[in-house]
C-alpha cells in the first residue's frame, strides 16, 4: 500500500479535510537590521539590535535561489521587500521537500555577529518521526552564537522542510496538525568574542579535499565555496568550486569538458593580459597567446598539489568572422565561454554570437545564482579590489578582431584581441 501523506505550508490555517492530509502552516520572514533597532517578531525571522547609525550598519539579505529538486511551490519563494520572503508549498509524499538559499549580506561598514538563534516550536518525539525542517549554512556548516558576518561579506544560508521517509509507516502522522515554524537570528555588532565561520572546504587542506574529490565526496563541498591559493608572483589569490555536476548531456561526441565535473574557477581576477598581441580574432582561443600564457606560466605557478591533479580538459570554443569552424583543443586551464557563464540558448538571448554555445552547458554556480545576461552580478569580479572586465575564449562571430567578455557591470561584451583586459580562468580536477 502506497503512503501519499501531504505536508502543506501554507499561510492560511486549514481546517481538517481528512485523516490522511497534514498541513503545515508556515510564513517566512527574513528582517534586515536597521538603524539601531528592528524586529519583527513574526514566524522565520531574522532581526536583531544595535547601537549604531544607519551610515555604518546594512545587513540584509539578496540572491533568494529554490535548490533544484525542490516540489513546485503553489506560491515561490521570493523576496518581496528587502526584509522578506514568503511562499506556501504543499509536500505529498514522503520525501519530497521544499528548499531554498538567500544571502545574508554585510553591506555596513561595522562587523556583525549571531547573538542568538532559535527554532520554534520544538518538535516532539512523533513529530521528529515524519517532519524536519533544518537552517544552516550552504555547505551545511552549522550556526552558532558569536560567528562572525564580517563587513563586506556575505554567507548563504539553506532553509529545508521535508517530509521524512520512513521505513516504518505506522510512524507517518495519522491526523492534521496546524502549526506554525519560526527561527529567529539575533544580529549584533561584533566584539572581542565573535569567531569566524569554521566552513569545510575553505579550512581543509588541499590534500585531503582533492582526496574527497577523487573518492567522490565532492558533495561535502557546495558550489561557490572558496579557498585561497598562493600563485607566487601573482600573489594570493580565491578558487572557487563552480560545478560538480556531470549531466549525461557531457558525453555527448563534440561536448566541451568545460562544464563537466568537477570544476575548480578562480572567483577573482588574477592577472591582466591581451589576448594576443595582433588586432586578429583569427585562429581562436587555440591560436591565442593567452591560451599559451595560462597552460604554460600560470599553470606553473599553481602549487604543485593542486597541479598534479588538473586533468586535460576537452575545450570546444567559438570562431570570429574570419573562421568557419569551431576549435577544438585540449588544455589545462582555460577561459570560461559565454554560455558557460550565462547559460544562453539558440538566439533568445542578448549575446547571439557565440558559434559553439550549444557545444556546452552553463556551470552549476552561475546556474544556482540565477546568472543571466539580465540578472548578473553574479558574474562581477575583481581585481585588487575593484570590478575589472574580464575575458571569455570565445571569439566574436561578427567581427574579425574581438573576443567575448564580462563587463565590469556582469553584463556581456567585446574587446579587440590586443586590448588589455583582465584573467580569471578555470580549471577541473579529477
Amino acid at each position: 500500500m502506497a503512503y501519499k501523506r501531504r505536508l502543506r505550508f501554507d499561510k492560511r490555517i486549514k481546517h481538517k479535510r481528512n485523516m490522511d492530509i497534514l498541513y503545515i502552516i508556515v510564513f517566512v520572514l527574513f528582517a534586515s537590521l536597521g538603524i539601531g533597532y528592528s524586529y519583527i517578531s513574526t514566524n522565520l525571522n531574522i532581526d536583531g539590535t544595535a547601537n549604531v547609525t544607519a551610515a555604518n550598519w546594512d545587513v540584509h539579505f539578496a540572491n533568494l535561489n529554490v535548490t533544484e529538486g525542490s516540489i513546485t511551490a503553489t506560491t515561490p519563494a521570493s523576496i518581496t521587500s528587502d526584509t522578506t520572503v514568503e511562499f506556501a508549498a504543499t509536500l505529498e509524499n514522503p520525501g519530497d521537500f521544499y528548499e531554498f538559499t538567500v544571502d545574508a549580506v554585510n553591506s555596513g561598514t561595522m562587523d556583525a555577529m549571531i547573538d542568538s538563534f532559535s527554532i520554534n516550536p520544538t518538535l516532539t518525539t512523533d513529530q521528529k518521526k515524519y517532519l524536519e525542517y533544518t537552517v544552516t549554512y550552504l555547505d551545511g556548516t552549522e550556526l552558532v552564537n558569536k560567528q562572525a558576518l564580517r563587513q563586506g561579506t556575505s554567507e548563504i544560508i539553506k532553509v529545508r522542510f521535508s517530509y521524512i521517509e520512513n521505513e516504518d509507516k505506522t510512524n507517518y502522522p495519522t491526523e492534521d496538525q496546524n502549526f506554525t515554524i519560526s527561527f529567529n537570528i539575533d544580529y549584533s555588532q561584533a566584539d572581542d568574542s565573535m569567531i569566524e565561520v569554521n566552513h569545510v572546504f575553505a579550512n581543509e587542506s588541499w590534500t585531503t579535499i582533492i582526496n574527497n574529490i577523487k573518492t567522490g565526496r565532492i558533495p561535502d563541498y557546495y558550489n561557490g565555496a572558496t579557498k585561497d591559493v598562493d600563485l607566487g608572483s601573482l600573489g594570493t589569490h580565491t578558487l572557487r568550486i563552480s560545478n560538480t555536476t556531470t549531466p549525461s548531456e557531457c558525453s555527448n561526441s563534440g561536448f566541451s569538458e568545460t562544464a563537466c565535473g568537477v570544476v575548480l574557477e578562480f572567483a577573482d581576477i588574477i592577472d591582466e593580459q591581451r589576448m594576443n598581441h595582433s588586432t586578429s580574432n583569427e585562429g581562436g582561443w587555440e591560436s591565442s597567446e593567452l591560451r599559451t600564457y595560462l597552460n604554460s606560466t600560470v599553470y606553473n605557478l599553481i602549487p604543485e598539489e593542486i597541479r598534479s591533479n588538473i586533468i586535460d580538459t576537452y575545450v570546444v570554443s567559438g570562431h570570429g568572422s574570419k573562421d568557419s569552424n569551431n576549435f577544438t583543443t585540449t588544455d589545462k586551464i582555460y577561459l570560461l565561454s559565454t554560455k558557460e557563464v550565462w547559460g544562453k540558448e539558440g538566439t533568445t538571448n542578448i549575446c547571439t554570437r557565440d558559434t559553439a554555445e550549444v557545444e556546452t552547458r552553463q556551470l552549476d554556480y552561475y546556474k544556482d545564482q540565477g546568472i543571466k545576461t539580465d540578472s548578473n552580478n553574479g558574474a562581477i569580479k575583481k581585481y585588487n579590489g575593484n570590478t575589472k572586465n574580464w575575458w571569455l575564449r570565445t571569439a566574436d562571430s561578427a567581427d574579425g578582431d574581438d573576443f567575448m567578455r564580462v563587463n565590469d557591470t556582469g553584463h556581456w561584451g567585446d574587446s579587440t584581441a590586443n586590448v588589455t583586459n583582465y584573467v580569471s580562468p578555470a580549471f577541473r580536477i579529477g
